[in-house]
């Protein structure tokens, strides 16, 4: 029987003996213990291959436990990353990363006080939510944002989507203020993709950017790779520095992508900096 079936069959003879209130503490150490799993794969077709199968399990777990704060938000960071990572046809990515926005909003709403229906909620009332936060609610605010961001670049035709980015800039922009260090500068590193999306002439902001990137390289320690990689996509390519940008895929690809809650997104890092410098000589 596959390491798979063996889980499922485990958890499931769990579930049948135990209480409810058993139940969903282990089910969100379970999920937790399984996310981590993923992350640390470095084998990028097992975890294409095999994940699906932990995603319907997490769907079953949530069922179960609806209420559970850190079982919504294991089970937002493993659709959105898998859809992120392996998911090309449009449409089921755009379904897998709606997925886990339902998922981390809904850990956002019984999680944080007065964190429901932030999506439509006036933005000066946001902005004041924002304001009032401290750093106990960085976790849920982060995975918001992340999944968040994930949903509008999945749905990046859509100008009521995009029209949502201004939300999430804001929201990253708290997390800093409230706890920069937070996954390796993550909130960094995502403020940097944003301000380098459009060109200056359309209200980028290049240099700005730069700050971001640089600030996530340094918290992180250059480990975690997707942050080079993405300066030297977003911001390199943006004001054609050549030689930063080689410099920085470079770097990527001479670091050992082994590392706790990173190793699979450092391997992903790595092909798409071995892509990025197969393609610089057409682009600069």
């Amino acid at each position: 029987m596959g390491r798979i079936a063996v889980a499922i069959l485990s958890f499931s003879l769990l579930v049948s003996g135990g209480c409810a209130s058993l139940m969903s503490s282990v089910a969100a150490g379970f999920t937790e213990n399984l996310a981590n799993a993923i992350l640390d794969n470095p084998d990028l077709a097992m975890v294409r291959d095999g994940a699906p199968a932990y995603l319907i399990l997490i769907d079953g777990l949530v069922a179960q436990s609806p209420d559970n704060v850190n079982l919504l938000n294991q089970a937002a960071l493993l659709n959105s990353a898998y859809a992120a990572a392996f998911v090309e046809e449009e449409k089921r990515n755009q379904a897998l990363q709606s997925k886990a926005l339902g998922f981390a909003s809904r850990a956002a709403c019984r999680g944080i006080d007065d964190g429901c229906e932030l999506r439509t909620r006036p933005y000066p009332e946001y902005e004041r939510w924002l304001a009032g936060l401290d750093e106990e609610q960085v976790p849920i605010l982060y995975r918001l944002g992340t999944t968040w961001a994930a949903w509008i670049q999945a749905n990046s035709d859509d100008f009521v989507a995009i029209a949502e980015l201004g939300r999430v800039k804001a929201l990253m922009q708290r997390v800093i203020e409230l706890d920069e260090s937070f996954d390796h500068g993550g909130a960094h590193l995502y403020m940097g993709v944003f301000e380098t999306i459009l060109p200056p002439g359309l209200g980028g902001k290049p240099e700005v950017g730069r700050n971001h990137f640089e600030r996530a390289v340094e918290l992180s320690g250059g480990r975690q790779l997707l942050t080079k990689v993405m300066f030297a996509e977003q911001y390199a390519r943006l004001v054609f520095d050549r030689e930063l940008h080689d410099r920085l895929l470079q770097e990527v690809l001479a670091t050992d992508p082994v590392l706790p809650g990173l190793t699979l997104i450092n391997v992903v890092a790595q092909e798409q900096a071995a892509a990025l410098l197969e393609s610089a000589d057409a682009y600069f």
